[in-house]
């Protein structure tokens, strides 16, 4: 299943991450992940929330510019080599990752991570296919 990221630019300077987050903590909004890039300008806060709607509108209300993209979340085996089939999978099917992140959701015996892919339908329907994980939002939150 696709999932909503939203994605926050913020200037390069300290203090910028603090704020977007106490916007969201003042809201009463809980991050289910977050992961942070940087370039020498500017980084991207990048968000997975079970309120993304209500994230979104905070963030907006408060000035941050946001973006909302499609990620999938995929369960993989939390073992040595376990990503490596998934991805070449993905490779032989000629599906293009943009980026990934992992965060912290272990389940059996296995970890949950994040990727925004070229063509996230195309993806899952390999994914689905092959048994490798998709993992759905009312599994996730």
């Amino acid at each position: 299943m696709k999932l909503p990221q939203l994605s926050v630019f913020l200037e390069n300077r300290p203090g910028s991450l603090a704020e977007p987050l106490k916007t969201l903590a003042t809201a009463g909004i809980n991050l289910v992940s977050i992961s942070l890039a940087d370039t020498e300008q500017f980084g991207i806060l990048r968000l997975v929330l079970k309120e993304w709607q209500q994230a979104k509108a905070a963030l907006e209300k408060d000035g941050w510019v946001v973006n909302v993209s499609d990620v999938v979340a995929i369960d993989v085996p939390d073992e040595p080599g376990g990503l490596v089939t998934m991805l070449e999978t993905l490779a032989q099917a000629g599906i293009n990752i943009e980026y990934m992140y992992a965060f912290c959701l272990r389940r059996n015996g296995r970890a949950v991570l994040i990727f925004r892919f070229e063509d996230p339908d195309a993806a899952m329907a390999v994914l689905n296919r092959e048994n490798l994980g998709v993992v759905t939002d009312s599994e996730l939150f």
